[in-house]
């Protein structure tokens, strides 16, 4: 190949920064390029590539059982052997995780002492594995549903941000809630390629309420103060001359505007000492109360990633050494049990279950085996956990063998592991999306699909065993 056509090639073939790089556009970011000297038409180019365009899809009948989802990230990976793969390993598993045969199913009751008690109302996925084992590389997976470091994996939306896209013309003007919320998820994958409007709102829920929602000054200066910045520089933000990022700004102003001096939302964002005991005490049970109360109010979030870091146990997996940082299998799993079991129940309570959808997973498990550190190294096998969303409850997907280090049985139609992919596509499903969709408005206008098709159209599904 001569040095022209070599020329040739590197300008129609953009290189693409590493994942750890996803490009995503941020006020510094817009004001460091415009102080470079990037042109107008430059960002107009840019903005282009965001704007709707052509969609297709193989007109897949989908499951459409669901309204809203819950997606809870088990960051660090839990172990699936001391969890909802439990298995009882003679001279390792302690006493204390006290196993007992709950409705049929060999259960962890000294770990998760809840969800024991209401195993008919949820379904586990067995037969899971990731692809990788590397933490970060994993937790993208997850939230994005394919390879980060793969062909416009360095762009892909969060599946969240899909379906704040898909969700957006069901949207009424009175919803001042976004449409993807992230709690203690400040990790969370954005909106890839899509504009700002379907980015998650991340927020860490405390005791005060949702910060910034009022000014020192007051409501009424704060008030002219708002319409005097509108009144000078709309012909700026309005169809900007500037682009889209300018128009994103934009729009994140009035959202938040939306957000401020209203008592539904800080109703939203506050919850009382004994609710927060009753979920368990801790920072993850307290985005869940936020959760349920974001849905039950019904002003336009559908999908809540909602992430519980912690679980990367390579030591002292069950306290017994006493491990300093006090994070081990005992601890963290009754965190999440006390959470999860309460998000549950109050859910059927104020008749949000059966159209919320609960899907909790890691980015890979835990080894079977011991480690010398008293606790387990990576492994590619997993669980997914579902509730809700018409999820049938008291379903087990998948076997594997007496250690948990292999699977016998996939227990789903397609006779392989359950990947990623495929829990992004029951998502998709769930929600009455087409998850065969491809959109032609990417950067590199190669088609962004929903779910990966590159092994295939059919290759990956909805578990829809979950639901029958």
């Amino acid at each position: 190949m001569n040095k022209q056509k070599i020329q040739e090639f590197l300008a129609t073939t953009p290189a693409r920064p590493s994942y750890f790089r996803r490009p995503h556009w941020t006020r510094r970011n817009f004001f460091r390029l415009m102080g470079a000297g990037v042109t107008a038409s430059y960002l107009a180019k840019e903005a282009d590539a965001q704007a709707p365009g052509t969609c297709t899809s193989q007109g897949m009948t989908t499951l459409n059982t669901a309204q809203n989802v819950i997606f809870i990230l088990m960051a660090g990976a839990p172990s699936h052997v001391d969890t909802f793969d439990f298995k009882n390993t003679t001279g390792v598993t302690p006493a204390a995780a006290a196993p007992e045969t709950v409705n049929g199913v060999l259960w962890p009751t000294g770990i998760l002492p809840n969800l024991g008690g209401i195993t008919n109302q949820f379904s586990i996925v067995r037969s899971v594995q990731a692809h990788a084992l590397v933490h970060s590389l994993g937790q993208t997976w997850v939230q994005i549903g394919r390879n980060p470091a793969a062909s416009l994996g360095n762009i892909a939306p969060n599946i969240g941000s899909i379906v704040a896209l898909e969700k957006a013309a069901e949207r009424v003007p009175g919803h001042v809630l976004p449409t993807f919320l992230a709690l203690n998820s400040d990790g969370a994958v954005s909106s890839g390629y899509l504009d700002a409007t379907y980015a998650p709102f991340k927020v860490d829920p405390t005791t005060a309420g949702l910060p910034n929602t009022t000014n020192s000054l007051g409501q009424p200066r704060w008030q002219e103060m708002y319409t005097q910045m509108h009144a000078e520089d709309d012909v700026l933000r309005i169809n900007s001359p500037l682009g889209q990022p300018v128009v994103d700004m934009d729009s994140l102003y009035g959202s938040a505007t939306g957000l401020m001096y209203n008592p539904t939302v800080q109703s939203i964002f506050t919850y009382s000492s004994a609710d927060s005991v009753r979920y368990g005490s801790s920072s993850f049970g307290n985005a869940l109360i936020v959760a349920k109360q974001a849905l039950a109010s019904n002003q336009g979030t559908r999908f809540i990633q909602v992430t519980i870091s912690g679980w990367d146990m390579h030591v002292d997996i069950y306290g017994e050494a006493q491990n300093k940082n006090g994070t081990n299998i005992f601890s963290l799993g009754k965190q999440f049990d006390a959470g999860l079991a309460a998000l549950i129940g109050d859910l059927q309570a104020d008749g949000l279950f059966d159209s919320t959808m609960i899907v909790a997973l890691g980015e890979f498990g835990r080894t079977p085996t011991f480690t010398a550190a008293l606790g387990r190294d990576h492994y590619l096998n997993q669980f997914a956990f579902f509730a809700g969303g018409g999820v049938k409850g008291g379903r087990i997907i998948g076997t594997t063998d007496a250690t948990g280090a292999n699977i016998l049985d996939y227990g789903w139609s397609q006779g392989r592991a359950v990947n990623p992919e495929d829990i992004e596509a029951t998502i998709y499903s769930a929600l009455g999306i087409d998850w065969t969709t491809i959109c032609y408005n990417d950067p590199f206008h190669r088609g962004f699909e929903f779910v990966p098709q590159n092994l295939g159209a059919d290759y990956y599904n909805p578990v829809n065993e979950l639901f029958s």
